[in-house]
């Protein structure tokens, strides 16, 4: 097998290993190997393995690849996105992570209108209230999420977080938990169009204690492909 190949198959085993410890079905958590900065040959090593769905950060990189790769490869779109690059990859992304203000679904809503589908996104929130990170406040985040179910063409499929870094994993808990609730309690308002039934958040640092708390898509990039 090749590197990559192998670093898949550790990381599916510890995704395992963790469902196991926390009473969860392994085939409740989708693994989003994050392929941006890498070669299309790095993709096609992993979907030979198995691997299915891709994260990309950046538009141009993620149209070039999907130009060049199978239709089968299901997109993540989990960067910052700017309104005025939405068109680039309308219809083209299965998911969404990073819709964090009303003027970007609106956008998302009118393109997608255009294709007469319906675009898949998380809310990403800004747990730790880094000035650094994109994304809506914990406080804002109901009153976003209730705006953009009103809007055509757009499905809310739950929330997206990126934590600070810390060297200790654990210390990640608290942002990972602090989402889940706020998805509770954005559940329970019952919004049409908004299921909440997914949670992305960890990388390849903290993704067994994401998967603790709750986490039903992972994000790894470094765990898979290795070092930029």
């Amino acid at each position: 097998m090749s590197s990559i190949a192998e670093n898949l198959a550790q990381v599916k085993q510890r995704i395992a290993d963790t469902c196991k410890g926390c009473g969860r079905d392994p085939s409740s958590i989708t693994l989003v190997a994050v392929s941006k900065t890498r070669p299309a040959e790095d993709i096609q090593q992993a979907m030979l393995a198995g691997q299915q769905v891709f994260g990309e950060n950046y538009v141009q990189e993620m149209t070039g690849k999907a130009a060049m790769l199978p239709d089968a490869v299901q997109w993540h779109f989990i960067g910052h996105l700017q309104s005025n690059k939405v068109r680039q990859i309308a219809g083209l992304t299965s998911l969404i992570h990073s819709v964090d203000r009303l003027s970007l679904a609106k956008e998302l809503s009118g393109q997608w209108v255009k294709l007469n589908k319906v675009c898949n996104l998380l809310v990403q929130v800004n747990v730790s209230g880094e000035k650094s990170k994109s994304g809506t406040t914990t406080k804002d985040a109901l009153a976003l999420v209730e705006e953009i179910s009103l809007l055509p063409n757009l499905q809310v499929q739950g929330l997206m977080t990126m934590p600070p870094f810390f060297d200790n994993p654990e210390k990640a808990r608290p942002f990972f938990r602090e989402l889940k609730l706020l998805a509770d309690e954005i559940k329970g308002k019952a919004f049409t169009g908004v299921t909440m039934e997914h949670l992305s958040m960890g990388m390849s640092g903290d993704f067994e204690v994401a998967i603790e708390e709750g986490a039903t898509l992972v994000r790894v990039g470094t765990a898979i492909f290795g070092e930029r």
